[in-house]
């Protein structure tokens, strides 16, 4: 059971539903090898609020190889407002071009902003007592 406080390892994609579904992250390209994205999976601390709420809420009730789509409306469970490279709360899109793309729909109040997330929980690594985490 993943508590307040553990580190949880993801991967994930972003939707824009309200805009064609166009992504803003996606998991696609070679796999494998040099290409392997193995490093490229995101960690967050669950309480710590440097997550989009809607998805940290999504990923607590979640298990270790478990795949979830999560739909995130706009407003308080969304990104913030006045963070466009969205350093503050994540998860970061990983180009230029998603990051544009997530940022256009946040910033236009005439289309749809809720988002789709598709998640999937690699591992959950439990507070040492000593400021680190014991790998899971």
């Amino acid at each position: 059971e993943i508590k307040e406080g553990d580190r949880v390892v993801f991967d994930w994609s972003g939707y824009t539903i309200g805009y064609f579904g166009r992504p803003f992250q996606a998991k696609g390209g070679p796999q494998g090898g040099a290409f392997d994205k193995d490093l490229d999976y995101s960690r967050t601390v669950i309480g710590s609020h440097q997550m989009v709420l809607g998805l940290e809420q999504a990923l607590q009730g979640m298990k270790v190889g478990g795949v979830r789509q999560v739909v995130v409306p706009y407003g308080s469970l969304s990104y913030p407002t006045g963070d466009a490279s969205h350093d503050r709360v994540g998860p970061k899109p990983t180009t230029f071009s998603g990051n544009r793309a997530l940022n256009f729909v946040l910033d236009n109040p005439r289309i749809d902003r809720t988002l789709l997330f598709n998640v999937k929980l690699i591992r959950v690594d439990k507070p040492d007592g000593k400021g680190g985490f014991i790998r899971g």
